[in-house]
């Protein structure tokens, strides 16, 4: 039975935030990924398209997700469905550090803004 310890999550650090990566196909997943976002005060992450469903779950803090350019401001325990093919932006206009935690299925790209795809590590 895999269990990943909180002490052996890999850590990544993109875009000025970051991902503690639990649940990946190097960890023993098979099918989907997960993974702890930590959102910093007053942070706006770039805008991206993904190509997998993601399911966006805030532990807590207060972000303002704009979903296809609909903005909505959630608090600790409301949860964001995106959709593939959603453009996403994240902003944390806060004083303290938002925690979120995020699942997905493996093979998750985001197209940036500028034409650029990323391929997260903590989603693969």
């Amino acid at each position: 039975m895999p269990v990943i310890r909180s002490s052996e999550a890999v850590v990544h650090e993109i875009h000025g935030a970051r991902f503690v990566s639990y649940a990946t196909p190097l960890s023993g997943s098979k099918e989907l990924c997960a993974w702890r976002g930590e959102i910093p005060a007053g942070h706006q992450a770039p805008v991206h398209t993904v190509n997998r469903e993601e399911i966006f779950h805030l532990l807590s803090g207060e972000l303002l997700i704009t979903l296809d350019g609909r903005a909505e401001r959630i608090t600790a325990g409301d949860t964001v469905i995106i959709n593939p093919g959603a453009t996403l932006g994240v902003e944390n206009p806060t004083q303290e550090t938002a925690i979120s935690w995020v699942t997905t299925s493996i093979g998750l790209q985001a197209e940036l803004a500028d034409g650029s795809v990323l391929t997260p590590p903590w989603a693969n």
